[in-house]
C-alpha cells in the first residue's frame, strides 16, 4: 500500500488509484490533501470502501453524490457527511437502507421523519433505540 510509499508518490493520481483500485478506499488517507480533493478518486475510493469518506476533502463530504456512493457502500459512513448532507432526507435514506444504525448519525431533525425510522427498521430491528421517545411509543 501507500503507507510507506515516498511523499511524491502519493501526489500521482494514478499510483493513488492504483492503490485503491488494489488495497482499496481506506488507500486514501495516505494521500496527499490535493487528491483527497480529486472527485474522481475519491468516488472510487468511496465505492470501494465507503468509510473512506473520512479522509476526503470537506468540499467532498459536502457533494451529495460523493456522499451518496459512500452511505450505498456502507451506512455508517453518513457520520464523516457534512452536516447539511446528514440533514438530507434521501442521503440519510440510503444510508439507512444500507445499515439501519446510521440513523443515529443522521441530523436530529430527521429522528422524528416516520419514513427514515421505518427505512432503519426495516434494515435494523434495533435502529429504533435511536428515535425519539415519543415516536417509539406511536403504534
Amino acid at each position: 500500500g501507500l503507507r510507506n510509499a515516498p511523499t511524491e508518490a502519493r501526489e500521482v493520481p494514478e499510483v493513488v488509484a492504483a492503490a485503491v483500485k488494489r488495497w482499496g478506499g481506506a488507500q486514501l488517507q495516505f494521500a496527499s490533501p490535493e487528491l483527497r480533493g480529486d472527485r474522481e478518486l475519491v468516488l472510487a475510493a468511496v465505492r470501494s470502501q465507503g468509510d473512506a469518506l473520512q479522509h476526503a476533502s470537506h468540499a467532498l463530504r459536502a457533494d451529495k453524490e460523493v456522499v451518496l456512493a459512500a452511505v450505498a457502500q456502507q451506512g455508517d459512513a453518513l457520520q464523516h457527511a457534512s452536516d447539511a448532507l446528514r440533514a438530507d432526507k434521501a442521503v440519510v435514506l440510503a444510508a439507512v437502507a444500507q445499515q439501519g444504525d446510521a440513523l443515529q448519525h443522521a441530523s436530529h431533525a430527521l429522528w422524528g421523519d416516520k419514513e427514515v425510522l421505518l427505512a432503519a427498521v426495516v434494515q435494523h430491528g434495533d435502529a429504533l433505540q435511536h428515535a425519539p421517545d415519543a415516536l417509539r411509543a406511536d403504534k
